[in-house]
């Protein structure tokens, strides 16, 4: 538990760092008057409503973390603390500070109060009159609080209304029950009552089948005062007009609010290119002015995704010069055409995403909020999971509909990381109402997001909703996953004309309107959309495929991973299987009497209606079934990693067919067992690791169809590659029982079979449960890619007892471990009883004779001595039943 608190504790320190510096980073300020300070970092307090003591409260935050601070009650994540917990989002709650405010602020023409992110019902006070009130967690509000504000201390108050009260009173409203199955409502004691999608609110708040029931109220993003004369940018945009080797033609779009006419220039510049420099002058008009700055980039640097290239940034800096005052925006952009290509071919229709003219292979993950708190997730935390992504040779993410749109931070990151992302709006797995007032929110909310974003070179499309159209299938009396049946004709229309109005019209006019060069989607899965209501539904059993594919008839179909190499779309955005995190996380929010799969507090932390038992039936299939709670853990996760290597190894191997592979999901919002491949610390899961040799550029995947061992090989790289294939049978002690090397090109970006074998002449007569098949791809005598394929399932298997020799060392700023294997290790698990760190390959197997030199880097710093000390190694041969 005292591990769990830690990083809490760090990551609200770090919010209400960041809060005080958001407040001091305030938008400068334009206009005759001399620039007014940015708002004081400020104290805040809470209450709950109906209450009298008033408690300190962090900035950006939420009520639970408060609450938490203050030791009011104990933490969330700790055994089943959640249930107790419930209460908290039936009370209204207020925080509220003093706002001081001198005379030279108050001599601008406004004085605005800018709010990032109120979560969700909020009324604010200004001296005790009302000048807002919000109903969107993912708007950002400004009111201009010149009209009540006074020199010197003026009284700040916001008014959280409870967002289930909010929600019963929606669902009374509406006449009937809304499909929406994610949505916990027995957790949080309202019965059958789900309430969270009337609320424009991250869907996951309300329970999702790997997160807890956590409907947060609060300020949950930075609070700033911004105090203006006469014309002030309020947005920037840089929109690519064509791109060519010599050139690139854009246009600075300034969007400018001038309180009265008054003549000004616009001019656009980068400080590291002093090429680029463009300016025009004009007249504003009071109100909102729109002006368009043409530029040119000569021989412009091109941004590609990781591992085609460079992601380049232009740093721009567009300025605003008015009689008396200036103001200025920044902007980094990246130069690149990205295009979805859906082409109709003999099976059916390409989906494929084509980057500065070339075809991409996308390799990645969906991606969730990283915390149910979403304050404390810091900097940090978002460096961590993006570069896990790069390390891993991903290039996309999902960010998946159910949660938020992001922070800035996290795009930036995928800006200069070269990982583009496959942006959802918000709405996952329910129906909605289709009333004006919501349509409206809806549509604020769409625009200020796709503003807020479309500067992003990662931006790559805008997806609708996640899940819903397959989940309902209006056109199909039977289709879909049975939200139709138990409702009547007009209560069906009514949802139907809700969801047209919103992912066929509200959201792609809004792209249209804001963003216009990227692409929209309006559900994942979807198999075509001709625009309009027309769209062909994703079916996984259908002929020929085209759009994108969500798989799961494994795990929740509790098909065989084999499925996985014959269920293939033209873009697989989503498919998964379940792990437990690793024993030290296990540790954070249980007691050693908790340490069975099936005791109270594990399958609290387990979502999935059907998680435990199914990860215990899938694991009697291929491996020995600990009764070893601790080794259980560890063959979960090679399960998991070994069935999903499966996934993204077909995937690759069919392309160009399919062009696409997001495993679910890459991150957590708490410690849990999940589909996650790094687990609520950010350690990495057998899978992620499993996930760097899958994503390579360059992949040889061998695969047994019955008697025969077929090999293919894939490379991303742009250039065709001439490579040494090698092939050789061992048995499990070094023996060599076959051999053979072929030289073989590789061609560009595609993929190729290039070997095939009967499994009697592999195997030569030895027993295929003591003998694997060992496949290298090498290059003048660099390792490009290899793999291993056994004959027979693990549990089958009859594995050597471990032979090993285990040396420590440092190696610059970082450790290494090498170990020198005299017979087969299966899988050999690295791990600290004490300490934390991450070692840059795991799980792994040692073939015999090998030496596997390990890198570690420490979280803390750590002798090698330390090291060797706490180092601990599992692997399956010593795993007993």
């Amino acid at each position: 538990m005292p591990h769990l608190h830690r990083r809490h504790l760090l990551i609200a320190a770090s919010a209400a760092a960041a809060a005080a510096g958001a407040a001091a980073a305030a938008p400068a300020i334009a206009g005759a008057k001399p620039k007014a300070d940015a708002a004081p970092a400020l104290t805040w307090e809470f209450r709950q409503a109906d209450g009298t003591d008033w408690l300190k409260a962090t900035v950006p935050g939420t009520v639970h973390t408060d609450l938490l601070s203050n030791g009011k009650i104990a933490d969330p994540f700790y055994r089943v603390n959640e249930r107790d917990q419930q209460w908290i989002d039936k009370k209204d709650w207020e925080y509220r500070t003093t706002l001081t405010l001198d005379a030279k602020t108050l001599s601008h023409d406004h004085v605005e109060l800018h709010f990032a992110g109120l979560d969700t019902y909020a009324d604010v006070y200004v001296n005790d009159v009302k000048v807002l009130s919000a109903d969107n967690m993912f708007r950002e509000w400004t009111v201009d609080i010149k009209p009540h504000a006074r020199p010197g201390a003026n009284s700040l108050r916001v008014y959280f209304h409870s967002p289930i009260a909010k929600g019963l009173a929606a669902l009374d409203a509406f006449g009937f029950a809304v499909p929406s199955p994610n949505d916990q409502s027995e957790t949080g004691g309202l019965g059958d009552k789900k309430v969270g999608l009337f609320t424009r609110k991250a869907g996951y708040h309300y329970g999702w089948d790997w997160g807890p029931r956590f409907v947060t109220s609060g300020i949950w993003r930075p609070v700033t005062v911004r105090a203006w004369s006469t014309a002030r940018i309020d947005d920037l945009r840089i929109v690519q007009d064509s791109l060519t080797p010599d050139a690139a033609q854009l246009t600075a779009v300034f969007e400018v609010t001038a309180t009265r006419e008054t003549t000004a220039v616009l001019d656009v510049s980068s400080a590291g290119d002093k090429t680029i420099a463009a300016k025009t002058e004009t007249t504003l008009k009071p109100g909102l002015n729109t002006i368009s700055v043409p530029f040119t980039i000569a021989k412009p640097k091109l941004w590609w995704t990781n591992g085609l290239g460079e992601a380049f940034l232009y740093s721009l800096k567009g300025r605003l010069t008015a009689a008396g005052g200036a103001d200025t925006r920044k902007v980094k952009t990246g130069l690149r055409t990205i295009k979805v290509i859906q082409t109709p071919d003999a099976a059916g229709a390409s989906f494929y995403f084509e980057l500065n003219g070339v075809p991409v292979f996308m390799k990645g993950a969906n991606y969730i909020p990283n915390d149910s708190f979403l304050p404390r997730v810091t900097h940090d935390v978002y460096d961590k999971v993006v570069a896990s992504a790069v390390d891993t040779h991903m290039n996309m993410l999902r960010v998946w509909g159910g949660g938020v749109y992001e922070d800035d931070y996290f795009y930036d990151l995928c800006d200069r990381n070269g990982i583009l992302v496959w942006q959802d709006f918000m709405f996952a797995c329910s129906m909605l109402p289709g009333d004006e007032a919501f349509l409206d929110n809806v549509r604020q909310e769409a625009v200020q997001n796709i503003r807020r974003l479309r500067n992003h070179a990662c931006i790559a499309l805008w997806s609708g909703n996640n899940e819903i159209d397959s989940a309902w299938q209006a056109d199909v009396p039977n289709g879909g996953w049975g939200w139709k049946q138990p409702l009547s004709e007009a209560q069906r229309d009514r949802l139907t004309t809700a969801y047209n109005a919103i992912f066929h019209d509200i959201l792609p006019a809004a792209v249209s309107a804001h963003d216009p060069q990227t692409f929209y989607w309006p559900s994942s899965p979807l198999a075509a959309w001709e625009g309009g209501n027309k769209v062909k539904h994703a079916d996984h059993l259908a002929k020929v495929q085209s759009g994108d594919l969500h798989y799961w008839d494994v795990w929740w179909g509790q098909k065989p991973f084999a499925e996985y190499r014959t269920v293939i779309g033209r873009f697989m955005s989503e498919y998964g299987f379940q792990s437990f995190p690793e024993f030290k996380t296990v540790q954070a929010y249980t007691e050693p009497g908790d340490h069975d799969i099936f005791s109270e507090v594990m399958k609290a932390h387990q979502r999935s209606s059907i998680g435990n038992g199914t990860i215990k039936n899938y694991m009697e299939r291929d491996y020995r079934v600990p009764s070893d709670f601790r080794q259980f853990l560890y063959v979960g996760q090679v399960l998991q990693a070994e069935g999903i290597k499966v996934a993204m190894e077909a995937h690759r191997s069919r392309m160009p067919f399919c062009m696409g592979s997001l495993f679910w999901q890459i991150n957590d919002c708490w410690p849990v067992a999940s589909w996650s491949s790094i687990d609520y610390y950010g350690r990495w899961k057998a899978q992620q690791y499993f996930a760097r040799h899958a994503f390579t550029p360059v992949l040889v995947a061998p695969r047994l169809d019955g008697d025969t061992v077929t090999v293919t090989a894939v490379s991303d790289r742009l250039t065709d590659t001439k490579a040494v294939l090698s092939l050789q049978v061992l048995d499990f002690v070094g023996g060599i029982v076959f051999e053979r090397n072929d030289v073989i090109t590789l061609k560009a970006n595609t993929s190729a079979e290039v070997a095939s074998e009967a499994v009697g002449a592999l195997l030569n007569g030895v027993a295929p449960e003591a003998a694997l098949l060992h496949v290298r791809l090498m290059q003048e005598g660099q390792l490009l890619s290899q793999n291993i394929l056994y004959f027979k399932p693990v549990k089958d298997l009859v594995l050597p007892a471990p032979e090993y020799v285990t040396q420590v060392k440092a190696v610059g700023d970082e450790l290494a471990v090498a170990v020198t294997a005299g017979s087969l290790i299966k899988n050999l698990y690295l791990s600290l009883d004490e300490g934390d760190g991450r070692f840059d390959d795991n799980y792994f197997d040692v073939l015999p004779g090998e030496t596997k030199v390990v890198r570690f880097k420490p979280a803390a710093r750590m002798s090698a001595a330390q090291l060797e000390q706490h180092l601990r190694l599992m692997d399956m041969a010593q795993v007993r039943g």
